[in-house]
């Protein structure tokens, strides 16, 4: 499994240990992935070329694996056809025009002929009144419609989130190497104008905004590993006796890489006589700012209180058949360790579990998917 952006990374050609961002604008939506390729990690590849066409390839073909590290990244939902409906919200107001598929395929036709030339023309024949309408707009008057519709205010949002996170990182916009387009949106000159107000124009690539992404997913058989991480926390719930509320306890941090090199482990027991099943439930945890923090010290669980309050947690599991990850035979009772659990996240982002019961040695779960996270 392989992001657009990432793709778009190998796509270009770019050598190992360069920065790079990856603007990523189509038709409805814009993504902004800081990518690293690195080849000095030394890795067993996932896979080489024996055979392209009527070339054969051997062990001295000088094959080598990459990783792609995605080290920041954000996004959100404004593409091409967003400017598309702008422009006819334009031409209703001014010329009366109703709102259809066909003005909103003649408002894209003029969209793309403004990233060519100066003016633009359509003309709109409605078969039923008989009457044409003349839709003609300029690059100006273009820029404006979209500069009124928050167009820049929302790039340079999604800018600023992943030069925050990149600087989190200890990475400054001048050490990122280039910055790759990706996309038919970016052929929008107003689109390529905003990016150099960010970056050098001699670090911007936007040679092959289609055909990038396709030949970057190319390289996945030839031994490129890609390494991309979460966006939230995760964790599981559990009851607080001190606050006689229910509370969370992180498992996963945001900005872990998957798929996961080693999975995280977790040993619980019964709390009552002769209980039948253990149940977890796992959520999705928004931004920390306080609660209640939890850790193990040894075999023990450590509380300690912090200042301030958790955001919302989104429960994942929290519905019938969903809870329970171990029945026990014999039963469980409290005082003991009874059942280990391994969690881990593939490289499609599936949560699994491994679920070891130790008072009989049994694997009751074996890499089960439990959710996919986002």
């Amino acid at each position: 499994m392989i992001d657009e952006p990432t793709a778009a990374a190998l796509g270009y050609g770019m050598k190992e240990a360069e920065i790079l961002l990856v603007v990523d604008f189509g038709g409805g939506t814009l993504d902004l992935s800081l990518v690293r390729l690195d080849n000095s990690i030394q890795k067993q590849p996932l896979g080489f070329i024996l055979k392209w066409g009527e070339k054969s390839f051997g062990k001295s073909s000088n094959q080598k694996p990459k990783v792609a590290r995605v080290l920041a990244k954000a996004g959100q939902n404004l593409g091409g056809s967003d400017i598309d409906n702008w422009l006819v919200d334009y031409f209703v107001k001014n010329q009366g025009l109703e709102k259809t598929p066909l003005t909103t395929r003649l408002a894209e036709k003029l969209k793309i002929q403004l990233s060519l030339q100066q003016q633009a023309t359509e003309v709109y024949f409605d078969d039923e009144s008989l009457e044409s309408y003349e839709l003609e707009l300029g690059r100006d008057g273009f820029e404006e419609i979209i500069k009124e519709n928050g167009f820049f205010t929302s790039l340079d949002n999604s800018m600023n989130q992943v030069l925050q996170q990149a600087k989190r990182q200890g990475i400054e916009l001048s050490e990122i190497d280039a910055v790759l387009l990706v996309g038919g949106t970016v052929q929008i000159p107003a689109v390529q104008r905003w990016v150099k107000e960010y970056f050098d124009g001699a670090k911007i690539r936007c040679e092959k905004p289609f055909e990038a992404i396709s030949q970057g997913a190319l390289q996945l058989t030839q031994g490129v590993e890609i390494k991309d991480f979460l966006y939230h926390s995760y964790g599981i719930r559990y009851w607080d006796r001190k606050k006689n509320a229910h509370s969370w306890h992180p498992l996963i941090k945001s900005g872990q890489p998957y798929p996961m090199s080693n999975p995280v482990e977790l040993v619980l027991g019964a709390s009552v006589n002769s209980q039948p099943s253990i149940e977890l439930i796992l959520g999705e945890l928004g931004a920390e700012s306080g609660g209640t923090e939890v850790y193990f010290d040894g075999d023990r669980l450590i509380t300690r209180k912090i200042s301030g309050e958790q955001t919302v947690v989104k429960p994942l599991n929290d519905r019938e058949g969903g809870r329970s990850i171990a029945q026990l035979n014999p039963p469980g009772n409290p005082g003991s360790d009874r059942i280990k659990v391994l969690f881990w996240v593939d490289k499609s982002r599936f949560l699994r579990i491994t679920v070891e019961d130790l008072l009989t040695n049994e694997i009751l779960l074996n890499e089960q998917a439990v959710v996919q996270l986002s």
